[in-house]
Parts: structure tokens; C-alpha cells; sequence
């Protein structure tokens, strides 16, 4: 007599009802599953001058809790694509070209988000020398020119092209460390308020953080507000917003301090200045890049130079940071940053050695772990996240 296995007795005493119900919980155990597990485009901006890099590379990016993993979809060839900008809905890709006044530009791209691939639109001159950063809205495109010491701003037609020039403001001053390069204005950084009625711009040559008013669909959008005096000397370079939009964190290239600030309706006040790097260290910070959580608890911070570190900070309730980790980000340079959208993971890029380092980040404490693995690209220098969907 043949043997009966115990799991077929258990099926054939179901009941058709019961079968389907178990069914059903079968289905929705896999679909959380699956559903645990994210997809994100991930664009890649990069120096291509050294020869390790044809231009902008996308990757697709698939995040879980536990696990992630990537594939590399494509590169699109553009000079020194150093740093992006994704609009709104995700349609368009704006990159500048960082090289010297006569080739210096920004170039529009449609984006297709399923297959991560873009198709080249049109290019405008930034007339402003070695253009570092861009931000973008549904209207406008602005670049940060550093060599210049100018912001750039191009409107944007239905099909996302790119105007001609609309506006170009010039900053004239200095500060006080010609060899730091303070001789004259850079522009480093722009980026819209939270509310987008200000752009708020960064200027290391000066020492000055710069707000302007923004009125999207006006003939010349930028008009100024108010300037925001830093220590001299510390060189302002990068910021972020808290996501209540409540508090701004700026990071000093020179020193590698962070100055705290409360925001309100276009104005920044002083809450605190806190340091990134340990007592005695001696050597050049070059401090590069700042962000924070998706959940707005924690700051992340980026030195490089001799540090090549990223710093852990929690951010309390009334803004202000206290000191969680420091960890060296396993290469050098690391210029730009990028949290994942899930919030499970930290890339951190590095120019110089060519590769990104992929970090394991505890939402409950901050802190960051090695995931030993590495994505390798040339000179990287910008990572942006987008939903594939």
C-alpha cells in the first residue's frame, strides 16, 4: 500500500473555501514581499576630462530593507557633466558642462524613467565660467556658475528645451583668503526655498549666502531679498532643508563646519555652528557635501581632502545637531552624496578613486555601516534618485 504524505492528506481534507482563502493569504504574503523591495533610477554625473568617464550614467537602483542590488542601464556622452537636475515629474534631465567660459553650458534631456535612458533636447551656454550645481522647477532652469561668480537662468518650453538666457545675475565681491580662492565671487551652490519663493545661493568667494525672491513666470525672475554674512573664511558651499521645511544646515568647505539655521517666509536664523571633524586633526577638510534623512532625524555630511569622512549628526526638535558617527566613506574625494529614497541606504561618490560605496544606514540610530559593495565609475561627482513609475 502506497504511503500517504502528511501535506497531501492536509489538501485533500480542505475544504474548495478554504483552499481559496489560503490561497489569498499566499498572495498577499508574496505581494508584501515583493512590495518590500523599491526600484529607483539612479543618474550619475561625472568629470569626464580625466578619461575614465564618457558622461552621465544611469543605473537601476532596487532597494530593500535587507538587501539591494543594481544594474547599469546606459551612459549618455557629455563633457563634464559634473551635476544634475531632475524636474518635477521626472520628464527632463538638466546638466550643466563644467568647463571654462567659452564651453561652459547646461543641456536638456528627455528622460525616459522606465528604461532610465535620455535622449538629448538642446544645449544653452551658461556665459558664466565652470557652472557646478543646477536646480530646476516646471518654468525655470538655474545653474551656479562657480568660475563665473554668477547665477544663470534659462526658462523651460512644453517640450523641455531650454530657453535662451533670461537672467544672469553677477556677484562682484570677496572675502578675506585670496589663496582659499576668495579673490573674487563663486557661486557654488542654488537651490529653491521649500515654499519655492525664494532661490537661496551660496557664494564661497564671498562668504555670503544670498536670497533672492522668485517669481516663476515673471520676464526676469530673481530679485534680491537679503544676504546672510558667514564667518570669513569658512567658504559656504552646500545646503539642505529639513523636510518640515522648518530648519537649513549649511556646510563651510574651508573649516568643515556646519551652521544650523531656523527658516521662516525667505529668512535664516543663526540656531548653531558645529564642527565634523575630531579634536587635533591636522590637514586640508575640504568639506564637500550635506543631507538629511528622509524622515528629517538624522544629517549626513561628507570631507575630503586628508578626512575622506562622512559624519553621522542627530537633528533634534529644536534643530540643533548632536554628534552620533564618523566613518571614513572607503575612498577619496567623496564630492556628492545621495540617500535613497527608502532611506535604507547612503551612496557616497568619490572622484578620485572612481567608485561609489554603498552604506547600510540604521533608521532607528543613524548610523551607517560598510555593505562592502561598490558601483565603478569614473569621476563621479552627483547622484540623483528617480521612480521608475
Amino acid at each position: 500500500m502506497a504511503r500517504q504524505v502528511p501535506g497531501l492528506i492536509f489538501f485533500k481534507k480542505l475544504k474548495y473555501f478554504e483552499m481559496k482563502r489560503l490561497f489569498y493569504v499566499l498572495l498577499v504574503i508574496m505581494t508584501a514581499t515583493e512590495a518590500s523591495a523599491q526600484q529607483f533610477n539612479l543618474l550619475i554625473g561625472t568629470y569626464t576630462s580625466g578619461g575614465k568617464s564618457e558622461g552621465i550614467y544611469s543605473y537601476r537602483f532596487t532597494a530593500a530593507k535587507d538587501s539591494f542590488s543594481y544594474v547599469r542601464q546606459g551612459v549618455t556622452k557629455i563633457s563634464d557633466p559634473s551635476f544634475l537636475s531632475v524636474s518635477p515629474d521626472a520628464r527632463f534631465v538638466y546638466a550643466v558642462t563644467e568647463q571654462d567660459d567659452a564651453k561652459s553650458a547646461v543641456s536638456a534631456f528627455r528622460f525616459d524613467k522606465h528604461d532610465g535612458t535620455l535622449a538629448f533636447v538642446n544645449r544653452q551656454r551658461t556665459e558664466g565660467a565652470a557652472p557646478c550645481f543646477v536646480t530646476s522647477d516646471r518654468q525655470n532652469v538655474m545653474t551656479a556658475n562657480y568660475g563665473g561668480g554668477s547665477i544663470s537662468l534659462f526658462g523651460i518650453e512644453e517640450n523641455g528645451q531650454l530657453s535662451p538666457l533670461k537672467q544672469q545675475i553677477q556677484h562682484t565681491g570677496k572675502s578675506i583668503d585670496a589663496k582659499k580662492r576668495q579673490e573674487s565671487a563663486h557661486v557654488h551652490m542654488v537651490q529653491l526655498s521649500p515654499d519655492k519663493k525664494f532661490l537661496i545661493c551660496t557664494d564661497l568667494g564671498e562668504d555670503h549666502i544670498y536670497i533672492y525672491n522668485y517669481d516663476k513666470s515673471a520676464a526676469r525672475p530673481l530679485s534680491i531679498k537679503s544676504v546672510v554674512r558667514t564667518t570669513a573664511g569658512t567658504g559656504p558651499r552646500h545646503f539642505t532643508f529639513s523636510p518640515n521645511g522648518k530648519f537649513a544646515y549649511l556646510v563651510h568647505e574651508f573649516n568643515g563646519s556646519i551652521s544650523a539655521f531656523r527658516y521662516r517666509n525667505g529668512e535664516l536664523s543663526l540656531l548653531q555652528q558645529i564642527t565634523t571633524i575630531p579634536a587635533g586633526f591636522k590637514g586640508n577638510v575640504d568639506a564637500a557635501d550635506i543631507h538629511i534623512s528622509p524622515d528629517g532625524k538624522f544629517l549626513y555630511e561628507t570631507n575630503r581632502g586628508d578626512a575622506n569622512t562622512i559624519s553621522v549628526f542627530a537633528v533634534g526638535t529644536d534643530g540643533r545637531l548632536s554628534f552620533v558617527q564618523r566613518i571614513p566613506t572607503k575612498g577619496k574625494g567623496p564630492r556628492n552624496f545621495a540617500i535613497d529614497p527608502t532611506g535604507n541606504y547612503v551612496l557616497v561618490a568619490h572622484q578620485y578613486t572612481n567608485n561609489i560605496v554603498i552604506f547600510k544606514r540604521d533608521k532607528t540610530t543613524g548610523r551607517l555601516s560598510d555593505t562592502k559593495s561598490q558601483i565603478k565609475v569614473g569621476s563621479p561627482v552627483c547622484l540623483v534618485f528617480t521612480p521608475v513609475r
